[in-house]
């Protein structure tokens, strides 16, 4: 009886997460999401405003995806061996530079170069908040705060809810200048948050950094991962014939990068480890796969709801909030249940469930079937994201949570540049029925994918602990 009552007491004692740190995490985490969704309502606008047509607007879509997709990674590494702080008190601040050169732009191009400074900006949110729940998991030796990562999928999912709505409301007021004019007061407000909150390197502990900075930063490599994937990413977005050589330069490209980081003593990816660790691999691969299945639908759908069925732009937008409100309830519930292979099968199960119902679907459907496809994509919208997050946490390498946590939305992204190539060949001129069909097949086959990636990973039974992790990266090097 005396034992039990010590464990009581001494999980009483034991310290929780800094509730000081979520400000920080959550504002910082939300500045990607927030510029993703805003522009979807100021492309046409914008084209209005600098008589530029679609086809040049769609850049500034593309720009922000290529930076970070590129950036994510890179900006993780460097929060792996400086700390969270220093990386996110720069990234917010070039956060307010583009939001004030995009504000003040002339034409086209230098709203272009403002989105490409966003896209680097909004980079450390998403690794800097991964390497401090890591930081605290460790101070505390608490290693599920499964409640600060269900506040953080939760952030996302409420932004892509206001996003749109909060676009249209800016436009209304003070034009599409005004979106970009909002990352200013967001990235002053993430910077005050994040000196006065996060740890200094001093205190944030962690092992001595020995080596050269060059050394520890492996700029060959980074220079060989970003050739690998602009080149990759090139091509998805537009994917034609003549375009061949930029998989050729991607390959290229890639087979250097692989040669250089398994040589490298201090590699930008660690191959080797990361070769050993089929867990996280597989996380990766559904994390692809999933935003192939989620992009597709939040535009192609979206798209067919006012070409092919009739909605108005308003409508089309208001059929898809019960997805986003049943995601954030599904989130919610969810956070509070350990372990990710339910909440991977059951959204692996929703995906497959709408995709059918899309196939049944006409332009004399009756509404309410709209609103229940909407409903059913709230599942995995609410579920994916929570246990992807989740696991790429026990999964990753202690030592490299950032930059692991940053290839999680490379991969993403690489997902929803897919979704957006198969989108543009399915509907080719005009969003109609047949396409929308075409389009759900593709969705389909993802949802299936990423169904077997789930049920054939039999590691998810189980999570490993941080010292099994670090041992495994040890005896992979």
């Amino acid at each position: 009886m005396t034992g039990a009552k010590t464990d009581v007491e001494g999980a009483a004692e034991q310290p929780g997460f800094d509730r000081r740190l979520l400000p920080p995490m959550l504002l910082g985490s939300i500045l990607n999401p927030i510029n993703t969704t805003v522009i979807s309502v100021a492309l046409a606008p914008i084209g209005n405003a600098l008589g530029t047509p679609a086809s040049q607007t769609a850049w500034l879509v593309s720009a922000l995806y290529l930076a970070t997709s590129l950036g994510q990674p890179v900006v993780g590494r460097l929060i792996d061996i400086f700390g969270p702080r220093r990386l996110l008190l720069l990234s917010t601040g070039l956060v307010a530079v583009a939001g004030a050169v995009g504000t003040l732009a002339p034409d086209l191009t230098v709203l272009v170069v403002a989105r490409v400074l966003l896209g680097f900006g909004t980079c450390a949110g998403y690794p800097a908040a991964m390497a401090l729940l890591r930081s605290e998991a460790e101070r505390t030796g608490r290693e599920s705060p499964g409640g600060v990562l269900t506040a953080l999928a939760v952030a996302n999912q409420t932004v892509a809810v206001v996003g749109p709505l909060l676009g249209g409301l800016l436009i209304a007021v003070g034009g599409w200048r005004a979106t970009f004019a909002l990352n200013v007061p967001l990235a002053v407000a993430a910077m005050l948050w994040s000196r006065w909150r996060l740890p200094r390197p001093a205190d944030a502990g962690g092992p001595p950094r020995r080596g050269g900075l060059a050394t520890q930063l492996d700029l060959p490599g980074m220079g060989l991962f970003a050739a690998m994937l602009i080149s990759l990413l090139l091509f998805l977005m537009n994917p034609h014939l003549r375009d061949w050589y930029l998989p050729v330069i991607a390959a290229a490209a890639g087979a250097a990068f692989a040669a250089r980081e398994l040589r490298a003593p201090a590699p930008f990816i660690d191959l080797r480890v990361l070769r050993g660790n089929t867990p996280l691999l597989a996380t990766y691969g559904r994390a692809l796969v999933a935003y192939v299945v989620s992009y597709a639908f939040l535009y192609g759908f979206s798209q067919w709801t006012e070409e092919g069925y009739g909605l108005t732009p308003f409508h089309a937008g208001l059929a898809q909030a019960p997805m986003f409100l049943l995601a954030v309830g599904v989130s919610v519930m969810a956070g509070r249940r350990e372990g990710v292979r339910g909440k991977l099968l059951a959204g692996a199960a929703g995906q497959i469930v709408a995709c059918l119902v899309m196939l049944t679907l006409s332009g004399e459907s009756p509404l309410w079937m709209l609103l229940f496809v909407s409903l059913v994509f709230g599942v995995p919208q609410g579920l994916n994201n929570l246990a992807l997050q989740n696991s790429l946490f026990h999964q990753a390498d202690p030592e490299r949570t950032a930059s692991s946590a940053g290839l999680l939305r490379t991969f993403a992204y690489i997902g929803s540049l897919i979704a957006s190539s198969a989108t543009a060949a399915s509907f080719g001129q005009r969003a109609d029925t047949g396409g929308m069909h075409r389009l759900a097949w593709v969705m389909l086959a993802a949802g299936v994918l990423y169904l077997l990636l789930t049920v054939f990973d039999r590691t998810l039974g189980h999570t490993a602990t941080t010292d099994t992790l670090a041992a495994d990266a040890q005896l992979a090097k």
